[in-house]
């Protein structure tokens, strides 16, 4: 029952959206607000169009169930980076021609302003997002700085959370292991490198609590279950700067992609949300989604216009995935790994967790 009244209210609440002339969904909880900020209150205000957000846990699935049923009610979505690559091949997003993106605040064109990947042939990235982990600095005086650290639970003892799956977890040991992060998909891409990896992994499994709502991995933390807990960058972020909760992030190997702005195929807006889309993915109003949470903005010419949070003065910049001493020891996801890979992966995870 609970179940179905979810799906009702995600049902009505499209639907009432619908009636605005750019329905945008979204995350929601801080990041929906931020992108509501950012994106849409400067977007209608500018240009005249109305805009409207839902918020969906699962919007690449939203999507296909709409196309396929021909009953497209949103205009704009933002999905994970191999998402935005998986519909686009299965024809479910529309194209996006490079053209319609703005040149950067820099007069730099929209083609070398953004990161290296970052513009695909349906989406347009939005934000560089980061899975690192981190600590209760109240618990280690001299607390872990490598992922290394992570898996050393002689030096600091306690419980650690991974989220429970096999993404993220299976290159973070790799590194920890001492496989460059350059090299790490070439390791994993074989069978000795795969071994590799949840050998690593059994060296702590004892010791580790697995998770899956990405809101846990904080408050696992907060609530003393465990010492260290990997996760989002940005909740921990938030839970430092925003409740004042004593944790630390070590950036030593962050994993990050891209969350992409994509627009499905039948949207009953698609000028409009073209439009939409170049608008958001501009040098300010990137820098501006940056100014709300302490993601790293997809252009380059965004990031010297990032300062503050939006408090006014928390120095936002060393807490951005995209700081230069932070990507140091930094990998790309490969979504073209995750593509070929993840059902044999995890399901290798999963007889891997079942088994003493």
């Amino acid at each position: 029952m609970k179940k179905y009244l979810l799906a009702t209210t995600m049902i009505m609440s499209i639907a009432t959206a619908a009636r605005a002339d750019v329905v945008v969904m979204s995350w929601g909880g801080d990041y929906g607000a931020g992108q509501v900020a950012a994106f849409n209150k400067p977007f209608t205000e500018q240009t005249g169009i109305k805009s409207s957000m839902v918020d969906s846990d699962n919007p690449t699935a939203l999507i296909k169930s709409m196309v396929e049923a021909k009953n497209v009610t949103v205009d704009v979505v933002e999905v994970e980076y191999p998402d935005a690559i998986r519909g686009c091949d299965e024809g479910l997003l529309e194209p996006v021609d490079p053209a319609i993106l703005p040149a950067g605040s820099d007069g730099t064109a929209a083609k070398d302003d953004f990161m290296k990947g970052a513009v695909t042939e349906c989406g347009v990235a939005t934000v560089v997002y980061s899975w690192v982990f981190a600590y209760d600095n109240k618990k280690f005086a001299d607390g872990p700085k490598t992922v290394a650290d992570f898996f050393d639970t002689k030096k600091f003892p306690g419980k650690r959370a991974l989220r429970k799956q096999p993404k993220f977890a299976l290159e973070m040991a790799l590194i920890a292991d001492g496989v460059p992060a350059a090299d790490v998909y070439k390791v994993l891409n074989t069978k000795e490198g795969v071994d590799r990896a949840f050998a690593k992994l059994g060296t702590v499994k004892g010791d580790l609590i697995w998770y899956q709502a990405n809101a846990e991995a904080a408050r696992l933390l907060a609530d003393g279950e465990v010492v260290m807990s990997s996760g989002s960058a940005n909740r921990f972020f938030n839970a430092a700067v925003s409740e004042g909760k004593p944790f630390t992030t070590v950036w030593d190997g962050q994993i990050y992609d891209f969350a992409m702005f994509v627009i499905p195929k039948g949207a009953p807006h698609l000028e409009e949300a073209k439009k939409y889309l170049a608008f958001a993915t501009d040098t300010k109003q990137l820098a501006a989604m940056a100014t709300e949470l302490p993601f790293g903005p997809a252009r380059m010419s965004a990031v010297p216009l990032v300062h503050f949070f939006k408090d006014g003065k928390t120095d936002i910049r060393p807490h951005m995935p995209t700081n230069p001493d932070n990507l140091k020891n930094g990998l790309a996801v490969s979504s073209d790994f995750w593509a070929d890979h993840e059902a044999e992966l995890t399901e290798r995870f999963n007889a891997w967790l079942a088994a003493n």
